[in-house]
């Protein structure tokens, strides 16, 4: 089982996290992460910390001389602008430099509910943990995982498909890799294959941000080269499309996720909402359609999995009215440093979050010590697959 836990508070001293469970010899190097870490900061309409931190990942343990050992990972991040952890009471002088109390919630985050729960009368420590800058340190615990992955011939991207209201148009028929081309070629500010949406974008978070306001979006992964069978239909907690989904609906201000054409789907009559199955001696087992979005019963089925992530507006620069902690008198919430939209790092931590459960549907189904005894394994299961005699 590969099981992950993280600490640290948005503006504590580090972000820490623990990755449990990966086999020993996954090549993993500290290069590995810079990509993915510089995705997660990027994209147009992102607020001014992420011109602070520089999100540089330190690998505490469980690897050695640049193979996983089979151990637990440790990674951590150092935040540069850290101003909330206190070790003992604050002295007098550190309470006079302290920022104020945020006695006034803001509508749509989780300062409300997590105050009533743990009895707090200032929201701070809550924001402080709720804040989508935990999943920095979730993006860089996928980094093995990914490795993993891609040791075993399966390749991922995240990106853009819909900022506000205006969706991208995306290739018909294209592989990971050549989506990832597409996106690299377009470059610009945006994670997208398509160079002519960008100006519409721009413009939109231009407008909310004048306006004091925020966009929400969708952000796509998809997932090529994953053999049938991840997952199961024997039990609802290993059904994986049920993990995906929670796992994606973890991500900060994620309302809804859909896999494959699921929305659509549940329009469409029976006849034409099922993916018709084909077997040919050279392809195996195939699909001319897709609308399954690679998961059928709870299982992998061996097509391309596709998954949304459906982001709610962020609340943070939108100033909606709320009532004080202390007082109970309607109050509008103190300005909150936030972005203007984060859709572009969306879709990096979801494609985070779907290789960390990818991976270990993996281990789960194939085992092993080691990478090569993974790999043996599921050789061995493609040779066994069924193969039609007629």
């Amino acid at each position: 089982m590969l099981r992950y836990l993280t600490a640290g508070e948005s503006h504590g001293r580090a972000l820490l996290g623990i990755l449990e469970g990966m086999p020993a010899g996954v090549p993993l190097v500290p290069e590995d992460f810079a990509g993915l870490m510089d995705r997660r900061q990027g994209g147009y309409g992102r607020g001014p910390r992420r011109l602070v931190e520089t999100d540089q990942v330190e690998i505490l343990s469980g690897v050695w001389r640049g193979l996983t050992i089979g151990s637990p990972i440790g990674l951590l991040i150092w935040n540069r602008d850290h101003r909330f952890a206190v070790l003992e009471p604050p002295t007098l002088e550190e309470e006079l430099v302290a920022e104020a109390p945020l006695t006034v919630p803001i509508p749509g985050h989780a300062d409300l509910a997590g105050a009533l729960k743990y009895g707090f009368d200032d929201a701070r420590p809550v924001r402080e943990r709720a804040s989508a800058r935990e999943t920095a340190i979730r993006a860089a615990l996928s980094v093995p995982a990914r490795r993993l992955l891609e040791e075993t011939g399966i390749r991922s991207v995240g990106f853009t498909a819909v900022l506000g209201e205006v969706p991208a148009r995306l290739p018909a028929r294209t592989t990971v890799a050549g989506m990832r081309e597409k996106i690299a070629r377009q470059g610009g500010c945006f994670a997208t294959p398509d160079a002519r949406v960008v100006p519409v974008w721009k413009r939109l978070v231009d407008e909310a941000r004048e306006r004091g306001d925020s966009l929400g979006g969708v952000a796509e992964v998809w997932v090529d080269g994953l053999p049938p069978g991840l997952g199961s239909h024997v039990d609802p907690a290993r059904r994986l499309d049920a993990r995906l989904a929670a796992a994606l609906m973890a991500i900060p201000a994620v309302r809804a996720v859909e896999i494959g054409q699921g929305i659509s789907q549940s329009a469409m009559t029976g006849k034409k909402a099922q993916d018709p199955i084909r077997y040919s001696p050279k392809t195996g087992w195939t699909r001319p359609t897709n609308l399954a979005g690679g998961i059928e019963g709870g299982m992998t089925n061996g097509e391309r999995l596709v998954v949304r992530c459906f982001m709610k507006p962020i609340p943070g620069p939108c100033r909606t009215g709320s009532a004080d902690l202390r007082t109970g008198r309607a109050a509008v919430p103190a300005f909150y440093r936030s972005d203007t939209t984060a859709v572009d790092s969306l879709a990096a931590v979801a494609e985070s979050m779907a290789a960390l459960e990818l991976a270990g549907a993996m281990l789960e189904k194939f085992g092993g010590d080691t990478l090569d005894d993974l790999r043996a394994a599921l050789a061995h299961f493609r040779y066994r697959l069924p193969r039609p005699k007629g």
